[in-house]
């Protein structure tokens, strides 16, 4: 299943494009910043070299990026995963441990009733 795939439809999937292309495009514009800083104490540097230094820097500092935010989103997938497990876990002992003590009580409420009787 892709990424598309599971994002969710309606208003709630665009507001999350949005947001994924606006985050995108503080990237690239972070990245094109440390280039220009990068190549401008170059001084003898002509401009053609500077622009083709510099697109090299953007497009690696873009790769980087993409593979980090991969590896992130990797991981938020694997930890929303391991907490769905636990909540059902806990979900099932919670119930489990609620259908003890009604069984306790039911149990409880017979034997002071048996004892009750004359």
């Amino acid at each position: 299943m892709t990424d598309a795939a599971k994002r969710p439809e309606g208003p709630a999937g665009l507001v999350e494009q949005v947001e994924g292309y606006l985050l995108w495009q503080v990237r690239v514009a972070e990245a094109e910043q440390r280039a220009r800083a990068f190549t401008e104490p170059m001084q003898w540097l002509t401009t053609a070299q500077r622009e083709e230094i510099e697109e090299h820097y953007v497009s690696d500092c873009l790769l980087r990026a993409r593979a980090d935010l991969q590896r992130v989103a990797e991981r938020c997938r694997a930890l929303r995963g391991e907490y769905e497990e636990r909540y059902r876990q806990l979900r099932a002992r919670c119930f489990a441990f609620a259908l003890t003590a009604l069984a306790v009580l039911a149990g409880a409420a017979v034997l002071v009733l048996a004892f009750a009787r004359p």
